[in-house]
């Protein structure tokens, strides 16, 4: 879209620019929802102690789609598993054996690797109670940590960033693609998405004579100098509501924009300077993992970042497309522990696997499976307590939820100990309630 922008003053850029929405560019939630939080701007004096520079980081991996837990971690001694499943069912000789009754669907030797040298955790029967079949609802309450019968506008990380990460910079949390997810969502927006790094910047487009690109705009509105002070015309008092004298809101949207400049410049010179140390698989999930090992290795002071790879909707001839997802799987998350132990850094970085919900256990009449609700979860680092956690939900007929396996994990139990034990924080403020923390880390 172009954006061809006068310069006369700060107070004008800000009027007509920020304000008149003709700002283009492609990444910063943060920045979009900035003008109904100026009231707020006081919060901003917080600072945050802890940064992803010094600190553990979180990496949350969205298996987009309700993958089938079944041909996962798969029941391969089970009578009605090989029954609910006569034409998808995996055989022992399909499987990598974790134990005499379970086993990794062979496309994951990536992850069966990570299980055996114990740094990854395999968290059974993961789900919540009324459970939703829809992709969209089931989502929404996967990033909210709501019930199935609430509604919330901020998502789980969106609470914890409000609760512990006050004044931090924006990269405290990136999302690598170009929809913030729901879970960022927050009182006091942060964090950045971004596909890749030469993207991330403001589109600017060839300015007429004597006029400025945005990206200029920008630049010069984070400029000291005489000429951009007062001037006629424009001001702060233009802006709907009452003043603030002192100049507090100029101040927040001066203070925001230049974030964003800097996140900008520092994203993309981390991701031409740092190298990865590992070879990831030629996909969109090994590309994205391969950015966020780019980002951690030179340093930016994040602490959650959030990565998904999508496709897990397996109505149809599910077994070519999860094969594929799943070596895709296994294989980018174990180049990705390689590069975080060659940096040094495995000891510092925890991911979390999660899906929408899990499929039926009985297969469909087109070689796939429907929606369904329990499905497990998968977390890998070097700290984590790592083996087969909970119950693995029993297939009998008459132990099912309308054809569906039954949870024995709350989500929330499992976010609670991510909260508590890797991220050092309280779980009731930002889960809402207490849930009991799944023991996750050694």
């Amino acid at each position: 879209m172009k954006n061809e922008l006068s310069f006369y003053s700060r107070r004008e850029f800000v009027r007509t620019t920020l304000l008149g929405g003709a700002l283009s560019w492609t990444v910063p939630g943060f920045l979009a929802n900035t003008f109904s939080a100026l009231h707020g701007a006081a919060a901003d004096k917080a600072t945050q102690v802890a940064t992803g520079v010094d600190s553990n980081i979180l990496v949350i991996l969205q298996m987009a789609g309700g993958n089938d837990g079944l041909n996962t971690v798969v029941p391969f001694t089970n009578d009605h598993y090989h029954r609910a499943r006569p034409r998808l069912r995996l055989a022992e000789k399909e499987i990598l054996k974790l134990n005499d009754e379970l086993g990794f669907n062979s496309n994951l030797q990536g992850f069966k690797d990570l299980y055996d040298a114990g740094q990854l955790a395999i968290i059974q029967g993961v789900g919540y109670p009324n459970p939703n079949r829809s992709h969209f609802r089931s989502t929404e309450i996967w990033q909210t940590a709501t019930e199935a019968d609430q509604f919330s506008q901020h998502g789980w990380l969106g609470r914890y960033f409000d609760n512990t990460c006050a004044g931090c910079e924006p990269t405290v949390a990136v999302n690598i693609g170009r929809q913030m997810p729901q879970a960022f969502s927050a009182k006091n927006p942060k964090g950045v998405s971004l596909d890749s790094p030469q993207n991330y910047r403001f589109k600017g487009d060839q300015a007429k004579e004597g006029e400025m690109t945005t990206e200029e705009s920008f630049r010069r509105l984070n400029e000291a100098g005489e000429e951009m002070t007062e001037n006629s015309g424009g001001t702060i008092s233009a802006l709907h509501g009452v003043a603030s004298h002192g100049g507090s809101a100029l101040d927040f949207i001066e203070r925001t924009s230049l974030d964003a400049q800097v996140s900008s410049d520092k994203i993309r010179a981390i991701a031409s300077k740092a190298e990865n140390q590992a070879t990831y698989p030629a996909s969109q999930l090994g590309n994205s993992l391969k950015l966020v090992a780019k980002l951690i290795a030179g340093g930016l002071p994040t602490r959650i970042f959030y990565v998904s790879q999508g496709g897990y909707d397996t109505h149809t001839n599910q077994a070519g497309t999860q094969d594929r997802l799943l070596k895709e799987l296994g294989d980018s998350v174990k180049a990705f522990v390689q590069d975080m132990k060659a940096q040094g850094n495995l000891a510092r970085v925890m991911v979390m696997t999660f899906s929408e919900f899990g499929r039926r256990v009985a297969e469909n009449a087109s070689s796939g499976t429907d929606h369904g609700a329990a499905a497990p979860m998968f977390m890998i680092g070097s700290k984590i307590k790592a083996g087969l956690l909970g119950t693995s939900p029993s297939l009998a007929p008459a132990d099912l939820f309308q054809g569906d396996l039954k949870f024995h994990v709350d989500f929330r139990s499992v976010y609670a100990g991510v909260l508590e034990g890797w991220l050092n924080t309280r779980s009731e403020p930002i889960l809402g309630k207490r849930f009991e923390p799944l023991q996750l880390v050694t």
